[in-house]
Formats: structure tokens, sequence, C-alpha cells
């Protein structure tokens, strides 16, 4: 969570997570107030460039051989943790009043959400640890405006949530419209496929097994399907094959899944890589999918140590991870860290319903890639802005200075997505006018690598119509579920209570009505999940 506050240091609220963002110098606070702070306006063109905006972003400043503004000299980030500092305590360094920049990499994630709403069906509330606001938030796609190639579209809008001079402040992108399913590269799939006794639960290998034979049946013939299962030791049961005459060899394969012995993910992620490598086609989007229930008890059981045995795989190949969580008892830590680590994403499953459309939907559209390392960047202008605050993104954040290093990974996205960030944002005056924030996303193209920006900006007499009055309805509905799960995360100390925060029972009303204006099932179910939170809490 990344926290600004320019109250004085001995009254200002310290951040609750750790906290990555870097503080500019004195040189480039010059030229923040004069409305520059680093960001410009580049397009996402194939050359970068982009035309001015009526807002003077930065007159002068120095430009790296790309075109795009240098990245924050070296010397003006944060202080280092300091010597023998635990990072618990290091977390609580309070942010310093020259920092206007906030940096994180993109995140398409939706698990979270999920297995919270499986938790509450199951008569339980999740443990905070596992409730990720980003990742409610963007499990609602939003109707934003879609680029007409690779890369993203950008937009800012916001509205006051009636609390104090505080506003919602939502940066949205896009990327282009997935292609039909005849027009996609065609694809490599090696399927690892968690096989240990906790499998055998209901509504885990069997739920897997049931999307798997629905998804080979509807795959291309000129994919292919390769298969690793994994408990105690891991086993190739199908090298890659391409399924033209040969989609019975796969089914069969499904079908011979049974649960035994322990669980060695590690063992199973490795060999996974290596058949995908094996199987490498040229010309076809190779990809790793992960299905677990991530409850690691043999072998290696961290995320960088798994990730460490595969990295030059990752690295050589560009073979990213998408992982599937399924069970009650889920491992929701690791499943995230080796998405975020391994390039990739995770999503879980509870039901039939939902497998086949991870499997037959979603998969198609994480096959094909339209932007790699994407990161975002959002400068508020210290005229204008006293207080600000990201919404999750929590285990994303990016040191400042990093946003133009392309070394520094980012998030792999694919055609057909949408991904919102959220700020709570305190204007100086309250109701005042003047430039409030630039948010620019920066991302390689996939096969080039080429670096590309785009970006949009929010003025603050943009912010005057009410959240819930007068607000665009995506801007309510992505309000409504980070709130919901800012409400899930009540009681823990690492985060403090969102400004302007409605009642559980009012969240449920508002995603309620926002359901019946559109008879969106999505909302209705988050509704209900609502109604079910409310009344265990209350």
């Amino acid at each position: 969570m990344h926290t600004y506050s320019r109250t004085s240091p001995t009254t200002r609220p310290r951040p609750t997570t750790p906290r990555r963002g870097r503080r500019l110098g004195t040189a480039l606070l010059a030229l923040g107030t004069a409305g520059a702070l680093l960001l410009t306006g580049c397009s996402g063109g194939a050359d970068g460039q982009g035309d001015s905006s009526s807002y003077d972003r930065g007159k002068g400043e120095s430009r790296s051989q790309d075109g795009f503004p240098a990245p924050a000299p070296e010397g003006t980030g944060p202080r280092e943790q300091r010597e023998g500092q635990t990072d618990e305590e290091s977390r609580d360094i309070a942010p310093t009043p020259d920092d206007f920049l906030s940096t994180f990499a993109l995140d398409v994630d939706t698990a979270s959400y999920g297995y919270a709403r499986r938790t509450l069906d199951d008569g339980g509330l999740p443990d905070p640890s596992t409730v990720r606001p980003e990742e409610f938030v963007n499990s609602f796609r939003q109707d934003y405006e879609r680029p007409d190639g690779d890369g993203f579209s950008v937009s800012v809008d916001g509205a006051r949530t009636g609390d104090d001079g505080w506003s919602l402040v939502r940066v949205g992108l896009a990327t282009r419209a997935a292609d039909g399913d005849s027009e996609r590269p065609p694809a490599a799939l090696t399927f690892v496929i968690d096989v240990s006794g906790s499998m055998a639960e209901p509504g885990r290998l069997d739920l897997a097994q049931d999307a798997l034979r629905t998804m080979t049946n509807r795959l291309r013939d000129d994919d292919s399907v390769a298969i690793v299962t994994f408990s105690d030791e891991a086993e190739t049961v199908l090298p890659m094959t391409r399924l033209d005459d040969d989609r019975d060899r796969v089914l069969d394969a499904v079908d011979g899944l049974e649960p035994t012995d322990s669980t060695n993910l590690a063992a199973g992620v490795e060999t996974g890589y290596e058949t995908a490598v094996d199987g490498l086609r040229k010309g076809a989007t190779n990809r790793v999918v992960l299905l677990s229930d991530a409850l690691a008890n043999t072998g290696a059981t961290d995320a960088d140590t798994i990730l460490e045995r595969i990295a030059g795989e990752r690295r050589e190949h560009g073979i990213t991870l998408f992982g599937v969580g399924v069970g009650s008892d889920y491992g929701d830590e690791l499943m995230e860290q080796l998405a975020d680590r391994g390039d990739g994403h995770t999503t879980y499953v509870s039901t039939e319903e939902e497998a086949e459309e991870v499997f037959c939907e979603e998969l198609p559209r994480h096959v094909d890639l339209t932007a790699r390392d994407a990161k975002v960047q959002v400068s508020f202008d210290p005229a204008t802005v006293e207080e600000f605050r990201l919404i999750g993104y929590d285990n994303r954040q990016v040191a400042d200075e990093d946003f133009r290093d392309d070394r520094v990974d980012g998030g792999e996205v694919g055609p057909g997505h949408t991904v919102t960030a959220l700020y709570a944002v305190r204007t100086e005056g309250g109701e005042g006018g003047g430039h409030l924030a630039t948010a620019t996303v920066r991302w390689l193209d996939p096969d080039t690598r080429t670096p590309h920006e785009e970006s949009a900006e929010l003025e603050a007499t943009d912010l005057h119509r009410d959240l819930w009055a007068s607000s665009p309805y995506g801007l309510r509905v992505a309000a409504v579920a980070a709130y919901f799960a800012d409400c899930l995360r009540q009681g823990d100390t690492r985060w403090s209570d969102l400004p302007g925060r409605p009642s559980l029972g009012e969240l449920n009303r508002r995603a309620d009505d926002l359901a019946r204006d559109r008879e969106d099932k999505e909302l209705y179910d988050l509704a209900e999940a609502i109604e079910t939170a409310d009344a265990m809490l209350g």
C-alpha cells in the first residue's frame, strides 16, 4: 500500500504495509511543482512519440535515448532498510513529503476474490492475508475504450466519497479485444496437475478433469497439449502432443489421473517446464498451466526456490505460468507468489461453471500476449494533492526510478483484459481546481521488446461529482469491490480503513442496485457474498 500524507513528520500516518516507492530529489521536485514530475504523455504508437497536452509535463526535462523522460536519478530513492532492522520494523518508516509518485507492476489476478467467495459459501471468513483488493476489483471487467493495436488505452476518472475531502480516483487500462479463436496463434500448453492426496476432496481433481475434457474438445487441431502430474514425485504423463487426430490420447491421459501421496509442487513445476521446453513450438504460444491446491509439503515449499530452479527456461524461452487454484483449503500465498514472480497470473475455481469459464474462455485469452513487463506510474501534483493511497497492489509495488528500467519485471497481459487501480486521494483545500495526476503505463512489445508508453491526465475539477449519485457505472462497481475487500481486512492492523467506506449493509444495497441495473449475474454474486459477510460480522 503506497501512502503519502502532507502532514508533519510527527503526525503523519505511517504506512501499514511494506513501501517500495522512492522519494524524488530536489531537482525533480522543482519540476513537479512546475507541473511536470517526470511523466509525459507519449502515445503508444510504434515510434513512442506523442502529442503534447494542455498541461505542461516538464519542459526542459532530461530524456533518455529512447525519447522518454529519463528515470529518476540515483540517490533520490527512499532510505534503505537500516542495518539490523527487520522487515516488520522497516515498514513503519513514514513516506517523505516530497514523494508524489506511485509505481507498480500490472496484475490481472483474480484468485483472491474467488477464494473469498468460496470461503464465505463454506461458512467462514477469509483470512485477511488472502484478501487482495486489486483482485476483487479486477474480477469485474470494465467498459474502457480499447486500443486498436497491442498495448493499452489509459483512462483516469474519479468522484468524491463524501468523507472530509476524500475522493476515489480510478486508473483504467484496457488491451485490444481478443481475436476470434481461429485468429490467435496456436497454443502449446503444458498442464502441471496436482494429484496429491489432498486433491481427492470433491471440487478439486474431479473438477479439473471435467474442465480439461471440455477444453480438449474445444481446442483447435493445431494446438498442442502436454500433461505432467505430481504428488511426492513428478511424472510426464503425456509429452507435447498436437491434437489433430490425438484428442483421444489426451482425454485418456486426463481420465487416468488419480490422487495419491504428498505434494511436491517444486518437482511438478520443474518437470513441467522441462516438458514445455522439450515440446517447445516455434510460432506457437508456449504456456505452463499449474493446477493445484498449492499445499506444498514435500521438497522446496517457497516460491523463490521453486522459481529459481526454472529461471533459465523462463528467461530464455519466455514461458509464463498460469496458476489455477482449487480446494477449500488452499495455499493462496504460494500460488500468488509463483504467478507474480513467474511472469504470469492466477485465478481460483470452485464450481464446474467457473472451471469451464477459466479453461475454455479465460485460458484462450491468456494464450496470446499483447504486452510484457507492463508497469504503471501515477504522478500526483503536489500543489493539489494532500494525501493519496493506492488500494491494493501491495505485492506489486516497484521502485519509482525502476519504472523505465526494462530489466525490472512488470506484468504480462493478453488481449481482452481490463486492469483497474483505485486510489484514495485527498486534495489540497478540498474543492479546489488544478491538475491532479498523470497516469502512465509502460510496456514492452511482446515480440520485439520495444518499449512504449501511453498516458492520461485528471484535473481536480473532475472529482466534483458524487461517487454514489453521479459517477460512472464502472467506477461504482470498482468502489463496491474495493470497499468489500477492505471490510474483510478490518481488524488487521497491517491496513488502515479506507476513507469513506460504507457499512457492509450499504455495500450490499449498492451491489444489488448495480446488478439490477444491468441484470449482471457476477454482481448478484458479489451482492450475495457481501450479504453473507455482513451476517457473519454483524
